[in-house]
């Protein structure tokens, strides 16, 4: 039986980048594989899809609790 592999999701209702430090998201900053990307500080994080290793690292980073994992 294969293991089904885990999707990282962000709820754009939560997620409020400017209440991170200087505008950049904390999870694009504590993901240890550097699979999350923001265009300028202030915009809205998305993570690149099919690579996330389901460490949980951003989940427990976002102090807005706007990352989870599907």
């Amino acid at each position: 039986m294969l293991d089904r592999k885990l999707k990282v999701a962000v709820d754009y209702e939560k997620c409020h980048p400017e209440i991170c430090d200087k505008g950049v998201c904390a999870a694009v900053l504590e993901c240890p594989a550097k699979l999350w990307r923001q265009e300028e500080p202030y915009d809205l994080p998305y993570p690149i899809p099919g690579f996330c290793e389901d460490c949980g690292t951003c989940v427990e980073s976002c102090p807005l609790k706007a990352i989870r994992m599907l």
